[in-house]
């Protein structure tokens, strides 16, 4: 109660000085309360055990309107783990401490413990909310967040419906197998996932020999597809996230174009797909008309296209009222397009363009700039992805409370490389020397400083192999200046950055061999983390950590504490 009583005070110290820097309407208090266990369940016909909040996977949609404050009280009802929860794509001003980072901005909830959130939503648009602790969000700790405007302002499109679906790839075997897999001699990859989720649901071959008797079933209603039921003749707007452990998708709808207005909080310029290619902790509003013969059913379609994958296609209904919702359209799925059309991924990259009106001008000039070279290697036979040969680990306590408190000893104070040996190294070959190092240190940035980000992608361990990473910034929106093939030329290619309308984004995808360029205004106090949104290229080392103006943080609330040298700071 007391801990409670101390983030209500200070949740009203933060709402009081918004409106005295900004006069706005008293923003409307939303409250949840989640318990967090797992539970047998059943999403691809498949009994496996998965992490949900009340039950439910997906967890339930927070709805929102501008300048709403959400309150989630979090019990930790499993047994044997520790849980965070981040929301993604939300900025957290003021309160970097709910950011929801394990061992970054906070101490993980541990086991029958609860864990108050506040979460301040100041863009309208379409997010994310997702474990952020060792590999829990694949196993279903995963959902959205709708933010929309007040009464009587509106998007600079109309429709007539508001929808969303969430997609995921899914994997049978737990997070403890993977998770030590992954950290073994030999090296044990999680492979493909066996199914693809749209909004929970997908269908397994229960016929695979391999299976146990009893453990997949069909008749289960869990593994129904989904069903998204329209009205002939109107305009929908659907919100489209995704939270995938490994994969990027390609997504569609039989018969119907998308046309694509906005990402995460962002307006963008309108432009028409057939397919919607979209990277793990990225979200996308498109208007679709429902324009089609009203007597059939269509099929939606998620498929893999980063890997050579034998995973089927996800598979869901877009079923025209009043037809029977149950019965599967009478054509053969879309097949997709090629999983190796590299160029179709970075063409509609390029095309995402800020909105005429709504364009938020990016500084002309970085004052900092941080090349970040992704790469596999080895540490003492141990298999990792490093960012210019460093592979990350956290320390034990988390990065906030240690920098707040000058407790340099917990991690390295010396600053990780600003970039690599660009003239020398070939990132179309493996890697010359394998061998990288572990390293927790992190960069500090001057307050509002402008900042450059180029990732630039390798080639991994095996010959001719790189990967698709997309990757996601805490606390910040950056520009997106640029994307490339090839190796990112230092000299000439940032005269060729969109300085004029780029899109603002929280997640960017960088292609196989390729980079991007990034920019963004280091105005959020507080630490930081950005990394691959794959969960288990970011288990394996591929982040770095941001430092900024910690020092204009009032005191850190006990709640967060409790872990490594803060653990004598817990609860009072």
């Amino acid at each position: 109660m007391v801990v409670f009583l101390f983030l209500s005070l200070l949740s009203v110290k933060y709402l009081y000085d918004r409106l005295l820097s900004d006069p706005l309407p008293v923003p409307r208090i939303r409250h949840y309360n989640w318990e967090v266990k797992y539970e047998y369940k059943s999403p691809d016909c498949f009994k496996k055990l998965a992490i949900t909040i009340n039950g439910q996977t997906p967890g339930p949609t927070i709805e929102a309107q501008l300048n709403d404050v959400i309150i989630v009280e979090v019990k930790n009802s499993m047994l044997t783990e520790m849980v965070s929860i981040h929301w993604h794509g939300i900025h957290q001003r003021g309160m970097p401490w709910f950011d929801g980072t394990g061992g970054v901005t906070q101490c993980p909830i541990a086991p029958g413990d609860t864990f108050v959130y506040k979460v301040a939503v100041d863009v309208p648009g379409t997010f994310l909310y997702h474990a952020h602790y060792g590999l829990q969000s694949e196993h279903g700790l995963y959902g959205m967040i709708k933010v929309s405007l007040p009464p009587g302002d509106s998007e600079p499109y109309t429709y007539d419906y508001d929808e969303s679906i969430i997609l995921v790839d899914w994997y049978h075997k737990s997070t403890y197998e993977q998770a030590t897999g992954l950290s073994s001699i030999p090296f044990v990859w999680v492979g493909e996932p066996q199914s693809l989720l749209i909004q929970g649901k997908g269908r397994f071959n229960c016929s695979t020999p391999e299976l146990e008797t009893g453990l997949c079933n069909t008749t289960s209603p869990e593994c129904s597809p989904h069903v998204m039921t329209v009205v002939p003749g109107k305009t929908y707007r659907l919100r489209i996230g995704s939270v995938t452990s490994l994969s990027a998708l390609s997504f569609e709808i039989e018969g119907h174009n998308m046309t694509i207005v906005g990402t995460g909080g962002h307006n963008v310029e309108p432009f028409t797909v057939k397919n919607l290619f979209i990277y793990s902790g990225q979200t996308y509003s498109v208007l679709i008309k429902t324009d089609q013969d009203p007597t059939k059913n269509y099929w939606i379609v998620s498929k893999i296209v980063n890997r050579n994958s034998t995973t089927p296609n996800g598979l869901a209904i877009f079923n025209y009222s009043p037809n029977n919702p149950s019965v599967s359209p009478p054509t053969i799925p879309p097949v997709g397009p090629a999983w190796n059309d590299v160029d179709s991924r970075i063409t509609q990259s390029q095309a995402i363009k800020a909105r005429q009106g709504y364009i938020t001008p990016p500084p002309q000039k970085p004052d900092r700039v941080i090349v970040l070279l992704n790469t596999q290697n080895m540490i003492d036979g141990y298999i990792r992805w490093s960012i210019n040969n460093v592979s990350f680990n956290l320390p034990g306590t988390p990065y906030l409370i240690a920098v707040k408190n000058k407790w340099h000893h917990v991690f390295n104070q010396t600053s990780p490389p600003d970039g690599y040996d660009y003239r020398h190294y070939d990132i179309f070959s493996p890697p010359k020397n394998v061998n990288a190092t572990y390293g927790n240190s992190i960069y500090r940035l001057p307050f509002n400083s402008v900042v450059d980000i180029i990732i630039q992608n390798a080639n991994t361990m095996k010959p001719t192999e790189s990967e698709t990473h997309p990757w996601h910034l805490h606390g910040h929106d950056f520009w997106v200046l640029g994307h490339g093939k090839g190796k990112f030329d230092i000299q000439n290619d940032p005269k060729k950055f969109n300085l004029v309308n780029p899109v603002m984004k929280n997640t960017v995808a960088v292609q196989p061999w390729g980079w991007a360029a990034l920019r963004f205004r280091a105005n959020n106090p507080g630490v930081w983390y950005m990394h691959c949104h794959l969960e288990f290229h970011s288990f394996l080392g591929m982040g770095v950590v941001f430092e900024e103006g910690v020092e204009m943080l009032g005191q850190l609330p006990k709640s967060i504490m409790g872990c490594g040298d803060a653990k004598d700071f817990h609860k009072p």
